[in-house]
């Protein structure tokens, strides 16, 4: 079986494209499937969408996309693990991609990240530069994750100390068990980030929180970009 897990807070505008992509990629294989949704400390009705969706809905009230995954994988039946943002929208190449990943020994993966609607020219730059750096180091997107049952209980999770660049650990961890595998059919999540903040703001914050490295993801002050609770109230 495989596990889709999603972490949630405050996301009615974007979850239910996201579950839904999630159940078109899913049926079209052949392996049997669950949707958790994780919900942390929502204010809006993404529990309601997520049950009405078809998915358990596991409350947890913790405001920390590590604990979120993690949550869902304790709850989780699965033989696989894949972690799937609530603004990110994945396709069948996903899953037949990632599990063929698994059976052929590697310890987890991702895929490359494509940016939904309108992207302002110098988030475009940002992104290409960052993604060929990121990318080219071989490291997994939080938006879209993949493991076996096996190998997430071997490197404990996601680390519950870092409050943003969980999956940078997660991805190290996992490389130490074997190979990792970034998928090259890019998930597609959404750029809100980049069209709710000026590039000022945006670039400040960002490079704030790399320059800062692991002293810096270890509470949420200073990591509004994660934290602020903004959201599009009409995704693109």
């Amino acid at each position: 079986m495989i596990s889709y897990i999603v972490p949630a807070s405050t996301e009615e505008h974007a979850l239910s494209p996201s579950l839904a992509a999630i159940a078109a990629a899913a049926s079209g294989a052949t392996e049997p499937y669950e949707i958790i949704v994780v919900d942390d400390a929502s204010t809006d009705a993404t529990a309601k969408i997520g049950s009405d969706a078809g998915a358990k809905v596991i409350p947890i009230n913790r405001r920390q996309i590590a604990a979120s995954r993690n949550a869902g994988a304790r709850a989780a039946r699965g033989e696989y693990l894949f972690f799937v943002d609530a603004d990110t929208r994945i396709n069948r190449a996903h899953v037949t991609g990632g599990i063929a990943a698994l059976e052929n020994g590697y310890a987890g993966g991702g895929a490359r990240v494509a940016m939904d609607g309108f992207v302002p020219f110098w988030g475009r730059l940002l992104l290409r530069g960052f993604s060929s750096v990121y990318f080219g180091l071989n490291l997994g997107a939080g938006a879209f994750l993949f493991t076996s049952r096996r190998n997430f209980d071997v490197v404990g999770g996601f680390d519950e100390q870092y409050f943003a660049g969980e999956e940078v650990y997660f991805s190290l961890e996992l490389k130490k068990l074997g190979g990792f595998k970034v998928l090259r059919e890019p998930v597609v999540t959404s750029a809100r980030k980049l069209r709710m903040y000026p590039a000022k703001d945006f670039l400040r914050k960002f490079f704030g929180v790399i320059f800062r490295g692991p002293q810096g993801v270890r509470s949420r002050e200073k990591l509004s970009l994660w934290y602020d609770g903004k959201r599009e109230r009409h995704p693109a």
